[in-house]
C-alpha cells in the first residue's frame, strides 16, 4: 500500500511517500494512524492530534472509521484553508 503525506505531516515524518505492508489487524484509517504513531518520533509528532489530520483513500476523502479494504493509496494531510 502506498502512503502519501502532505504539508506539515510530510515535514514531521520526513517523507512524501512510502510503500508499506500493513499488519492484518490494521483495517481502518484510525487503526492505520495508531500503527503509524508507533513507527517513530516523526510519525508520533505528525499524528499527535489525529483529529486534525485528514485522510483520503484512493483520492476520496474519508472519516477515520473508514475501512481500508482494497485501497491502493492513502493520503494524509492537514485541513486546507485558503482564499
Amino acid at each position: 500500500m502506498r502512503l502519501l503525506y502532505f504539508a506539515w505531516v510530510r515535514e514531521k515524518i520526513g517523507l512524501a511517500t512510502e510503500d508499506v505492508d500493513l499488519p492484518p489487524d490494521v483495517a481502518t484509517v484510525e487503526a492505520l494512524v495508531a500503527w503509524l504513531k508507533q513507527r517513530g518520533e516523526g510519525y508520533g509528532e505528525a499524528f499527535a492530534r489525529p483529529q486534525v489530520v485528514r485522510a483520503a483513500l484512493d483520492k476520496v476523502h474519508v472519516k477515520p472509521s473508514a475501512p481500508i479494504g482494497a485501497a491502493r493509496e492513502i493520503a494524509f494531510f492537514p485541513p486546507v484553508t485558503g482564499g
